[in-house]
């Protein structure tokens, strides 16, 4: 193989890379949006070993989807050149996960103190759950993040540890992100505008303020048509001095 043709297959192959971590990422959110939603039902009426059973596994696949993701972005930047057409992008994946991974030690640790406080150990800890009124379970909720695959085809054999162990090593995590990879978080920018999913388009949001402006002339019209007359039921003279005028 020459020279050309190894370049290319070394641009191909960091290309598929890259892709992998977009998707890893993706999973990585539902997974833990996933694991935040069965977290709020802790210490209720619906908390049970069935729902400390699917948080663990919630969990086990949020723990391997982190490890992987790490590995491959950070060996994407520490090759990366100065002048590579993937280079923000890549950035822009690490300031993300980056992110991720600090919203998700924050439900770990709500978890841990739930559980502590409400540790359904025996039977006769379930007196102790909040009535919250909450009907039904979270089997949607686990099933979803059950069906999340990681992009990856060989998926590295990690064992989960235990709760505590995974706020540590979140922790750990972070530091040898931030010393390891020189990636300035003030320098990546998005590609989108802050709240552009929330915003509707120019056109309907310029008929909308019409239509509320127009509302509110027709409205201070009529009061000020109104705003002689006293509206007594007996004051039949006085509405009509109103209508006359």
């Amino acid at each position: 193989m020459n020279r050309w043709q190894r370049s290319v297959v070394e641009i191909q192959t960091r290309k598929r890379h890259v892709n992998e971590c977009e998707r890893a990422q993706v999973a990585l959110s539902k997974v833990t949006a996933c694991f935040q939603q069965m977290s709020t039902s802790l210490g209720s009426n619906v908390d049970g070993s069935f729902l400390r059973e699917e948080m663990e596994e919630t969990r086990t696949v949020a723990h391997k989807i982190c490890s992987g993701l790490h590995r491959r972005l950070l060996s994407l930047l520490m090759e990366i050149d100065q002048g590579q057409e993937d280079k923000e992008q890549v950035e822009r994946l690490w300031v993300i996960f980056l992110s991720s991974l600090e919203n998700f030690q924050q439900d770990l640790k709500k978890v841990k103190v739930l559980q502590e406080i409400f540790p359904l150990t025996q039977r006769k800890d379930r007196q102790a759950l909040v009535n919250t009124g909450l009907a039904g379970g979270t089997s949607e909720v686990a099933a979803r993040a059950a069906m999340v695959q990681t992009p990856w085809l060989s998926v590295e054999v990690t064992v989960s540890p235990d709760l505590k162990t995974h706020i540590e090593e979140i922790d750990v995590l972070l530091e040898e992100m931030l010393q390891r990879v020189n990636v300035p978080l003030w320098s990546v920018e998005p590609t989108q505008e802050a709240w552009v999913e929330g915003s509707s388009t120019p056109g309907v949001g310029q008929e909308e303020d019409e239509s509320l402006e127009e509302m509110m002339e027709v409205e201070v019209v009529s009061q000020n048509k109104t705003s002689g007359c006293c509206h007594h039921h007996n004051c039949k003279i006085g509405c009509l001095l109103c209508l006359l005028s």
